[in-house]
């Protein structure tokens, strides 16, 4: 990865967020974004010691004037972002028509799709600027394999983002930028305690860990500028047993 870029990760406050913020702060420029301003602290001490700076910029990714208050104040701190890593995301224990409501359903589909096309939308014209520009959407296994299991609201936004990052790529690869859907399928986080029924820990060591989704992320955004990785799928090996 070229030195002293400035890398945008929101859900950075735990699991896949703070694992990205973490593989990737070796000579980089790491803003952090979460709802918890605590939790961010302590992610930015993590790209700290791995040997880059931290800027924390706590953050509702649904919340539009907060957003563009966000990027305003990366920009005056550090210039353009480079790299944008879209990692929060929310969901429900009540996943069935049956038992759903529509403000939850709502609010995860605000969260999941609209507060992802919202923070593209908001960092493009510096990466067009720049003709350079990776954007790293986390989706889910449910983003890529149809499955009823994570929910009607959240099978709904995982899947919808399929369409950004492609339309992304066949817009905007022309302007040196590049999208990358990652579907991660079962990983050991806080996440889980969104789950009906919360898996026990013999269960979660077969899991793949947020490290191994932050290395990956990590490998995304170290890719070569005439490289697009359009979709990358990973999984546990207990995930197809």
């Amino acid at each position: 990865m070229q030195s002293s870029n400035v890398i945008w990760v929101t859900g950075a406050g735990s699991g896949m967020g703070r694992a990205a913020a973490h593989a990737a702060a070796r000579g980089n420029r790491v803003a952090v974004s979460g709802r918890r301003a605590d939790a961010l602290e302590q992610t930015a001490a993590l790209v700290r010691e791995a040997g880059g700076e931290a800027l924390v910029v706590p953050l509702d990714v649904t919340d539009d004037r907060g957003v563009r208050a966000a990027h305003a104040q990366i920009i005056d701190a550090w210039g353009p972002v480079a790299r944008l890593v879209l990692a929060a995301g929310l969901n429900h224990p009540n996943r069935f028509w049956r038992d759903q409501s529509m403000a939850d359903f709502e609010t995860i589909v605000a969260t999941n799709l609209t507060g992802v096309a919202r923070l593209v939308q908001t960092v493009l014209p510096g990466m067009r600027a720049a003709a350079d520009g990776v954007v790293v959407i986390v989706s889910s296994y449910a983003g890529w394999r149809l499955s009823s299991s994570p929910g009607v609201a959240y099978s709904a936004s995982k899947l919808a983002l399929a369409a950004l990052a492609s339309t992304l790529n066949s817009q905007e690869a022309r302007n040196g930028i590049r999208s990358t859907l990652l579907c991660p399928g079962d990983v050991d986080t806080d996440f889980l305690r969104m789950r009906p029924q919360l898996p026990d820990a013999a269960a979660r060591s077969r899991m793949l860990t947020a490290d191994d989704i932050g290395r990956t992320i990590a490998f995304v955004l170290d890719s070569p500028p005439h490289v697009v990785i359009d979709e990358l799928v990973i999984s546990p090996t207990s995930q197809h047993s």
